[in-house]
């Protein structure tokens, strides 16, 4: 392919119609050969420049707590179950599948950690994801239900690729909260994938609910097409904590 039909190409993928209309008539360059060297150089630059930028908006569009990276992870430190389960993980495959994750166990075994690593590295792969605790988003749908905007954010809910909710189980909330909850999730089903981090084994869901029927029927929703993860192990908080304190023994005794 030579530069001229390159920068055209560029052209396309830019959306700049107005260059490559002034590229596919030649006439308007006194040295075209020039001048195609000079607009190949640039767009490939603007094309990388938007691709970084279109990563970045993505991101912060996610609504991120925090940008916590796959490579931070401790992976000896983790639960059996995820250190064999996270290597496919990494692929994304489960997205293009639209299958689920689900991490229930103890407190700081990284739950969240690997969340939120899976949902920045599919920003970065040009998936788009969006981020909440199960409290935030039951907040976001009562305020969108009561500015009737409600139908609005489901249209927007159902499409994103990837959905993380984290902390199931910290707090219990009322009918109307587990009712949208679970027709926003019923939304995706089968279809998207949704990432949910829980404190609670799924045998204990109906103390958050509150509602067996409605308990099951989301359970057994969100189980199909999913990976369901046991993250019960040590905390990492626990164990910086103990390591903390030993320095600072250490140099309590060295004073």
């Amino acid at each position: 392919m030579n530069k001229k039909q390159q920068v055209i190409d560029f052209c396309k993928d830019l959306r700049l119609p107005s260059i490559r209309k002034m590229v596919q008539n030649e006439t308007d360059f006194k040295y075209p050969e020039q001048a195609f060297d000079v607009l190949h150089q640039v767009l490939i630059q603007e094309k990388g420049d938007r691709l970084v930028r279109a990563k970045y908006n993505r991101i912060r569009a996610a609504n991120f707590p925090e940008k916590k990276l796959l490579e931070e992870l401790e992976e000896e430190a983790l639960p059996d179950d995820a250190k064999r389960k996270l290597p496919h993980f990494k692929s994304l495959d489960f997205i293009k599948e639209g299958q689920n994750i689900i991490l229930t166990g103890s407190p700081g075994t990284g739950k969240s950690h690997i969340a939120v690593g899976l949902g920045v590295e599919a920003c970065m792969a040009g998936y788009r994801v969006y981020f909440a605790t199960v409290s935030s988003l039951i907040n976001q749908l009562k305020e969108c239900r009561s500015e009737r905007t409600l139908r609005a954010f489901e249209l927007k809910f159902e499409k994103y690729d990837l959905v993380i909710i984290d902390e199931l189980g910290y707090i219990s909330f009322d009918k109307d909260g587990a009712e949208l909850f679970f027709s926003h999730l019923s939304l995706r089903a089968g279809r998207k994938s949704t990432i949910i981090t829980s404190n609670l084994s799924f045998l204990k869901w109906q103390e958050v609910f509150h509602d067996p029927v409605l308990t099951a029927a989301l359970t057994d929703r969100l189980t199909h097409k999913s990976h369901v993860l046991n993250m019960n192990g040590i905390s990492y908080r626990m164990k910086e904590t103990e390591k903390w304190m030993k320095m600072n023994e250490g140099k309590v005794a060295q004073n």
